[in-house]
């Protein structure tokens, strides 16, 4: 009899809980089975229509444990282990987990030989086995942002950007930039502000990214380094990135995190590669990043730097971060369901750019694919 699993499936607009056939590893291949899995605002992108990401099985969030192993992968990452997967491969572009091959929003997920012999698969401790596990690689995301941020030395950080990467973002910037630091934290709706207010971090100022909040910009001094993180959606990251760019007057980094058109261009920046600018930080190398300086159209010269995806060092930092101190991110997952539910809630993100699900703002949605043993299956 052929093994098959549950998996949500994305098709013709809507995502919907259907039966797949299992696969079975063989040579360096793994069989997982995910535990949780997040959505991530690349996922909303996708199930919007933003992108064109073939993957009908999306999610490159989450942990999952080990059930069946080819005959050749290490030992380390054999049956049985709690694992988390680099859904970036640095070398390998066939190899973009939920993105161009199928994700962890399913209850088996097939690992391919190179994301295992090239060590995307890390092992992880019993301790990291809950929900605060899908914040993992977009906290991953922060440490490599505020890794390139850092050589600016700021004094304040402005994050645009109220989804979990910028929540994650001013959560983080103190232990990582710095206990001094200051940070404004612009939203895209009031919704957003009021449940930052709500939601205090200490340090941050939470604004709307509209004429008042333009201003507070303006108002920073002359002589301020400022670090920007653009942590927006595609369809948002240029509006943020020339607000940034009329409104700072001090020496600034912009950090473009947030996705981009491949033919991105600013106004104020008509010439400048913004995509090739993006992606000359991925996975981790160089090591250190690159930031490029640029000028622009008024005059100002600015450094822009970007990355995409994280290096197994990121990720082995986020990890010891959500372990020692999981208070102080525990608040962003603010919803946890079934397979069923969770469906539902895509399918509404999917039409309609309100976040209220069931009375309460979303910020991250958490999946509870499986429940575990440490059996194999």
């Amino acid at each position: 009899m052929t093994a098959t699993h549950k998996a949500m499936v994305r098709q013709h607009g809507t995502v919907s809980v259907l039966t797949q056939a299992t696969p079975s590893p063989a040579g360096y291949e793994l069989l997982v089975k995910p535990l949780y899995a997040g959505l991530c605002g690349t996922d909303i992108q996708m199930l919007r229509g933003l992108r064109a990401d073939p993957s009908p099985i999306i999610g490159h969030e989450g942990i999952a444990r080990v059930i069946a192993a080819g005959e050749r992968v290490p030992d380390e990452v054999g049956v049985g282990t709690l694992v988390c997967i680099n859904p970036t491969h640095r070398n390998d572009p066939s190899f973009l987990l939920g993105h161009n091959v199928k994700g962890l929003l399913q209850e088996r997920v097939l690992i391919q030989e190179s994301a295992v012999r090239d060590g995307l698969v890390i092992p992880l401790g019993e301790h990291h086995n809950s929900v605060l596990s899908t914040l993992l690689e977009p906290l991953a995301a922060v440490h490599y942002a505020f890794s390139l941020l850092a050589d600016h030395h700021p004094r304040t950080l402005v994050v645009f950007g109220d989804g979990v990467i910028g929540h994650l973002a001013i959560r983080a910037a103190a232990a990582l930039l710095g206990s001094d630091i200051r940070i404004v934290h612009l939203h895209h709706t009031e919704q957003g502000v009021a449940w930052s207010k709500q939601h205090r971090v200490a340090a941050v100022r939470p604004v709307l990214n509209n004429a008042a909040g333009a201003a507070l910009l303006s108002s920073l001094p002359e002589d301020e380094r400022v670090g920007v993180l653009l942590a927006t959606p595609r369809d948002a990251t240029l509006a943020c990135l020339n607000t940034a760019l009329c409104c700072l007057r001090g020496d600034t980094t912009i950090d473009l995190l947030g996705g981009l058109p491949s033919d991105a261009s600013a106004p104020l920046l008509p010439s400048v590669d913004l995509a090739s600018i993006r992606a000359a930080n991925c996975g981790g190398a160089p090591n250190p990043g690159v930031s490029f300086t640029v000028q622009t159209s008024t005059g100002k010269s600015v450094q822009l730097t970007g990355h995409r995806g994280v290096a197994h060092r990121h990720l082995r930092h986020a990890a010891a971060e959500l372990a020692r101190h999981p208070l102080r991110y525990s608040d962003l997952v603010t919803h946890v369901l079934p397979m069923n539910d969770a469906a539902a809630v895509m399918n509404q993100l999917a039409g309609s750019r309100e976040r209220l699900v069931a009375g309460r703002r979303l910020i991250k949605l958490a999946v509870h694919i499986s429940p575990d043993n440490l059996t194999q299956e």
